[in-house]
């Protein structure tokens, strides 16, 4: 009796290797079918990366920096952009830190509601979009006469997307416009002022940059103020008019960036 469980044994532990032997051949055969299927998904996240990794390259991370203020009220671009006015347009390019920031005004209408802003940035849209055929608004943020502050171009407001408002300038830095046109004599709305500090000590403090300093920049552009792969020493918190030929932001804006600057500054804690 003893001998016969012996033999069972036995072969019951000979065919559990044959069978694991089978089943090994069966997976191994199915090994090349599953690693196509893999591949065709490796390829294809591959090449969303690829063309991302183009637009979008990845930044070295900046040292923690103590000066940091706190993110604002930034008003999303989808509030302001209906789905009438929105046209096909190609992924954002980004930089990758923002070092400086250039203030601007719209150079439209003051007396507008502040209810009406969002309109009034759908017309700025459409004219350059439009008009000067650009892919998308020019400036990463707008501020409105009642200190609220919109999104501006896409790809993330805590990103350093590349924008399209100061020639030659346009990579490193965030354009913020004043919407309205700021000459000399125009009263310059607290709020706005307000807000546009804000922004900037967050968007700079994100690099640990002081709103206060100087910055070299190079000109990418020989249309700009300064020609082609000129260095240039810049305020971190410019007027257009330090990077291109313009009276933009206006003077009575411009007056008020050394305020701008100095609360902006305090808004970090500097």
């Amino acid at each position: 009796m003893r001998v016969f469980r012996t033999a069972r044994g036995a072969w019951t532990r000979l065919a559990r290797r044959v069978w694991t032997r089978r089943a090994a051949v069966v997976v191994l055969g199915c090994v090349p079918g599953l690693l196509a299927v893999l591949a065709l998904v490796v390829c294809a996240v591959g090449v969303d990366r690829r063309v991302v990794e183009r637009e979008r390259p990845v930044a070295a991370p900046l040292p923690a920096g103590p000066h940091r203020a706190a993110r604002p009220v930034i008003v999303e671009r989808s509030r302001w952009l209906d789905a009438g006015s929105t046209h096909t347009q190609p992924q954002a390019r980004y930089d990758d830190h923002v070092v400086a920031v250039f203030v601007h005004h719209t150079d439209s209408p003051n007396a507008y509601k502040c209810a009406d802003a969002p309109r009034v940035i759908r017309s700025l849209y459409a004219g350059q979009t439009g008009v000067r055929r650009w892919d998308d608004i020019g400036y990463n943020f707008l501020v409105d006469r009642c200190g609220t502050i919109y999104e501006g171009r896409a790809g993330g407001v805590d990103r350093a997307v590349t924008g399209a408002h100061t020639q030659g300038f346009n990579h490193g830095t965030a354009g913020i416009a004043a919407i309205g046109t700021f000459g000399a004599g125009t009263p310059v709305p607290r709020a706005m002022t307000e807000a546009i500090a804000a922004l900037a000590a967050w968007k700079l403090g994100l690099s640990d940059v002081d709103p206060r300093a100087k910055v070299r920049l190079v000109s990418s552009n020989d249309l700009s103020r300064y020609t082609a792969g000129t260095s240039a020493v810049l305020p971190t918190l410019a007027g257009h008019d330090a990077g291109f030929m313009t009276n933009c932001p206006g003077a009575a804006l411009t007056s008020q960036l050394p305020r701008i600057r100095s609360r902006a500054a305090h808004l970090q804690g500097r």
